[in-house]
């Protein structure tokens, strides 16, 4: 008895790590002793199995549903293929609930919930990638098409000023209590911080994130 494992690491959120494990806890432990990886893994899921076989033909099936899913690398002239898929972990979940229904097995699936030092990992590896891209190619109202004198609301759970409107005033700044400020200057005064923030992520116009925006218009 085993288990297929889905793993996830903020370290490349466009990846799940999937393969197989007596000890998932222990398997874990082994991959989290590497300091190469700024953040931990976490399990997404698990899925319990009679044969330590199970996880090669999960990733033959999805070898050939999508061979370009598959993590590989070119190292002294050998190929070596590894257990990361370019896919959500939903996708990936969704794959073990269907084999569990068809076999008969969902008692045997589980889903894990993120622990509250998970969540923190995943929401400052989201914070530093969106730095980064602020610093590659800083926000511009007109990537999301969204004009002069249009409202955008500040939202950051469990602070005083979340649900505060603010007005855009031009490409690149807002109007908040007469004075002009940009997204980032706004967002550290509301949260009383002076560590480096992206800015965009904390603002929503119409009820979507602005940086979920500028991503679905592809600007």
């Amino acid at each position: 008895m085993g288990y297929i494992y889905i793993l996830t690491n903020p370290s490349f959120k466009e990846y799940v790590k999937i393969g197989y494990a007596t000890d998932v806890k222990q398997r874990l432990d082994e991959l989290n002793r590497s300091s190469a990886v700024p953040f931990a893994f976490r399990v997404y899921a698990t899925y319990e199995v009679d044969s330590a076989l199970s996880d090669k033909k999960l990733h033959s099936i999805l070898d050939k549903l999508n061979p370009d899913l598959r993590s590989t690398e070119e190292i002294d002239g050998k190929k070596r293929i590894r257990e990361f898929y370019a896919m959500p972990p939903e996708d990936a979940y969704s794959i073990l609930e269907a084999i569990a229904e068809i076999n008969s097995y969902t008692h045997r699936l589980k889903k894990w919930k993120a622990t509250a030092a998970e969540q923190e990992d995943e929401a400052l590896a989201q914070e530093i990638s969106e730095q980064h891209q602020e610093r590659l190619a800083p926000f511009a109202f007109s990537k999301c098409n969204i004009v002069a004198g249009e409202q955008i609301e500040f939202c950051c759970a469990e602070n005083e000023h979340s649900g505060e409107i603010c007005i855009v005033y031009d490409d690149k700044h807002v109007k908040y209590n007469g004075e002009i400020w940009s997204l980032t200057a706004l967002a550290k005064y509301m949260m009383k911080t002076n560590t480096a923030i992206a800015g965009p992520r904390y603002f929503k116009y119409k009820g979507e994130w602005l940086n979920d925006i500028r991503e679905r218009t592809g600007k």
